[in-house]
């Protein structure tokens, strides 16, 4: 009895956050609406939900603030106000966190972007990698190039491309020749949800020369049970290689699929198994 009660309490307080989400109400309303402390609502909703009342908002906002950004008439004050935000700053912080981009950056396609981008070897073929002034945006094995600029360019179809090779590209290509424990932090511009973005993080923290699996990656963020969601989002990584994809495999040992193909996904893990059980060390 106690599961249906809290979940009627989940359902009213995310109906409630759905309905007054322009008036961006804080815990403490939201929580006296199901008659529960602040501190009991947080917790319960985060176990429920997999984010919390805060986060939950948040993406409600900026769902309605990208429908808003869309119609070209609609301007970044207009959009701020009718998503109940303070003001364009509050706007501007809101869309860094979750999209990974300006509002005026989405709202142009990318138009205000400058995106460098060039083709470079791996040891596991041909790469294309791409950066803007913040970080890595993209990173993708390459059969045919002119095909891969294209997937490229819809992430951002208004930014302004250079073919040209520059010192963040640089930096995150060393990766392959270099310890990458050795490197300087690579720098990423992403832009996904928040649960992509907690997948890809826990990705990160994968060791060269192990692997994980999907229901493991699901335990680390706190969202037990959520494994076809974590494969999704380990699906949709756009950095390949510096976000380490590859090391998740399935419970049964089987390596599973990859994006940039299973054959791939299997040279790139025994090159890394071998990378780190070498008794050899370089002069």
């Amino acid at each position: 009895m106690q599961d249906i009660t809290n979940f009627d309490r989940i359902a009213t307080a995310i109906d409630y956050i759905r309905e007054h989400f322009k008036e961006q109400p804080d815990l403490n309303e939201v929580a006296e609406k199901v008659h529960l402390s602040p501190f009991h609502f947080q917790r319960l909703f985060t176990d429920w939900a997999g984010v919390s009342p805060k986060k939950f908002l948040q993406y409600l906002s900026i769902g309605h603030a990208k429908a808003m950004l869309q119609d070209k008439g609609a301007t970044l004050f207009d959009t701020a106000f009718e998503t109940g935000l303070s003001g364009t700053g509050r706007l501007h912080d809101l869309f860094i966190g979750i999209e990974g981009m300006t509002p005026g950056e989405y709202k142009n396609g990318g138009e205000a972007l400058s995106i460098n981008y060039s083709f470079a070897e791996s040891p596991f073929g041909e790469i294309i990698v791409a950066s803007t002034p913040k970080g890595i945006c993209y990173l993708a094995f390459t059969t045919d190039r002119e095909q891969s600029l294209a997937d490229l360019k819809t992430q951002f179809p208004h930014a302004r491309y250079h073919q040209t090779v520059d010192l963040i590209q640089q930096n995150a290509l060393y990766i392959f020749t270099q310890d990458w424990k050795s490197l300087s932090d690579i720098k990423l511009h992403l832009k996904g949800t928040p649960f992509q973005l907690k997948v890809w993080e826990a990705l990160l923290n994968i060791p060269m020369g192990r692997l994980s699996t999907y229901g493991s990656i699901s335990d680390a963020i706190g969202n037990p049970g959520a494994s076809r969601a974590v494969g999704s989002a380990v699906g949709s990584n756009p950095v390949a290689f510096l976000i380490p994809c590859h090391r998740v495999i399935r419970s049964t040992g089987e390596t599973g699929d990859y994006h940039w193909g299973s054959t791939r996904k299997k040279a790139i893990i025994g090159w890394e198994a071998a990378k780190t059980s070498s008794p050899e060390k370089e002069n």
